[in-house]
């Protein structure tokens, strides 16, 4: 098995494994008077996901109901965050939103339009919020993916992803799509 994830390095050059595995895709978009889900990252085997996010490298305009959910090719998609209601139209370079909650709560963002600090509250103990995913039995691909609407002018924009993760299984992996 070739993990072709990394592990982020310090200053020194020496893997940080307290984050997991890291693994990056950068989404440009382009959707236009449509809901638009987009694979990001695959799965293999059973996977603990640490952190789930992005930083905007291009202004989006036009970027409604974000959010993630995992497809595994049949029509009951999981939500990983909520659904509806986050809208990041005109959301600048440097903004970053992530998966911070339960899969019943929205996405949280923070703009780069200032400094800015984000932390947990008392009752947590990370910004992110981990979660375990599993493929599909039989071998049937299975993908984190990023939705979002646009109304009937086009989207435009680009988020570098990120994911952190560990293998639980043997064989396990998360590639980006």
């Amino acid at each position: 098995m070739t993990i072709t994830s990394t592990f982020p390095r310090d200053g020194n050059r020496v893997p940080m494994t307290g984050h997991g595995f890291i693994t990056e895709k950068t989404l440009t978009f382009t959707g236009s008077a449509a809901t638009v889900a987009t694979p990001i990252f695959t799965i293999t085997g059973v996977v603990e996901i640490l952190k789930l996010g992005g930083v905007v490298l291009t202004a989006l305009e036009n970027h409604t109901d974000a959010h993630w959910r995992i497809n595994d090719q049949t029509a009951t998609d999981q939500v990983i965050t909520k659904s509806t209601t986050l809208d990041l139209s005109d959301i600048s370079i440097g903004a970053t939103i992530f998966k911070f909650g339960l899969a019943a709560a929205v996405a949280k963002y923070v703009t780069a339009d200032a400094a800015v600090i984000t932390e947990p509250t008392t009752l947590q103990t990370s910004l992110f919020t981990p979660f375990m995913m599993v493929q599909k039995t039989g071998g049937i691909q299975t993908d984190i993916e990023y939705v979002y609407t646009t109304s009937d002018e086009p989207t435009s924009g680009a988020i570098q992803f990120r994911i952190g993760w560990l293998p639980l299984s043997d064989g396990a992996t998360i590639e980006a799509s």
